[in-house]
């Protein structure tokens, strides 16, 4: 069964940084378009950063433009997302996504995902 595994969410202060890892188990993320989608309360999701299936390009949403970066290891099957200079505005659910693609592909809305994890929670707060 496929699965997707997130952690490295917890509480930081404004100007922080966390990195999230989105780990696979049973299934290679190679074959997979990987995002990260963020839920805050009372607001709809929102696609903050994808990686494609392909050749590993990049899309993020504009609000964490120069902000975020997300990478994939190959090696350990693992999807991380760097997060620099948190702001409270960064608060919330963070989810792992995956689409599974048979062509190059990016995600970048929220329907497009066919598998999720569970998500961790980020808090950026003083």
């Amino acid at each position: 069964q496929l699965q997707l595994v997130e952690s490295g969410g917890g509480l930081v202060q404004p100007g922080g940084s966390l990195r999230l890892s989105c780990a696979a188990s049973g299934f290679t993320l190679d074959y997979y378009a990987i995002g990260w989608v963020r839920q805050a309360p009372g607001k709809e999701r929102e696609v903050v950063s994808c990686i494609s299936n392909s050749d590993d390009s990049t899309y993020y949403a504009h609000s964490v433009q120069d902000q975020f970066t997300i990478s994939r290891d190959h090696a350990k099957n693992t999807v991380y997302l760097q997060m620099n200079s948190l702001k409270p505005e960064d608060t919330a659910v963070y989810y792992c996504a995956a689409e599974e693609a048979y062509g190059p592909n990016i995600a970048t809305l929220p329907n497009e995902f066919d598998y999720w994890g569970q998500g961790t929670q980020v808090t950026v707060s003083s």
